[in-house]
């Protein structure tokens, strides 16, 4: 767990009474906001503190740690939500083209968008320490919904036929090394990220995209 906050303080003062029906899933909901709304303006989980939370949300510290143990708990749920989130988000990018090719397409191209808007959550994500210390099992939802819509082009006979999953993880490790360069080097110039995305459906998944 993480080390950089101090242990716990003591439990709320006496005299607490239960929060109303709700409002303690609300409150929650308000901690992890705030907590995503940090985590994107520092693109580090270390750099973050449990009093900096609080003080984000308008509580006190002790507030927070009735809800997470730790730091470390506290992070973990704030990105499982926002990888739900994202997950829902890229549903919807995908339900507005008509064809298999379109649909991966759209999704690429969404997550790009994302990223863009969403830097310093993206680096917490897949760069932090945090990152390579705990495994974020929810992260593997992601990883087969790129399999199953690189599959779908298979399927459809728009695409050569081939290992999808490897396929798919040539063409995550392309969109991620574009991605992160453009997120850790932000002064260099690139092409624009769009037609990037575009020359990896046509070299690694082997699609053909319209005019």
């Amino acid at each position: 767990m993480s080390s950089s906050d101090s242990s716990p303080p003591p439990g709320p003062p006496k005299g607490r009474g239960r929060n109303p029906r709700g409002q303690g899933e609300r409150l929650r909901g308000e901690i992890l906001e705030a907590t995503l709304r940090l985590l994107n303006e520092l693109g580090d989980d270390e750099a973050l503190s449990m009093r900096a939370v609080s003080r984000e949300v308008g509580i006190a510290a002790t507030s927070v740690y009735i809800h997470f143990a730790d730091k470390d708990e506290l992070v973990v749920a704030a990105l499982e939500r926002c990888h739900n989130d994202l997950i829902r988000d890229l549903d919807q990018a995908e339900a507005s083209a008509v064809d298999p090719v379109g649909r991966l397409r759209a999704r690429l191209h969404f997550l790009g968008t994302w990223v863009h808007a969403n830097g310093g959550l993206y680096k917490v994500l897949h760069e932090s320490d945090l990152n390579k210390r705990m495994h974020l099992a929810f992260k593997e939802e992601l990883n087969s919904r790129s399999r199953e819509a690189v599959q779908r082009c298979m399927d459809a006979g728009l695409a050569p036929p081939d290992d999808a999953a490897a396929v798919a993880l040539d063409l995550r490790a392309a969109v991620h090394g574009a991605v992160s360069l453009r997120v850790n080097s932000p002064g260099n110039e690139f092409p624009p990220l769009e037609d990037q995305i575009d020359r990896f459906l046509v070299k690694l998944v082997g699609v053909t995209l319209p005019a």
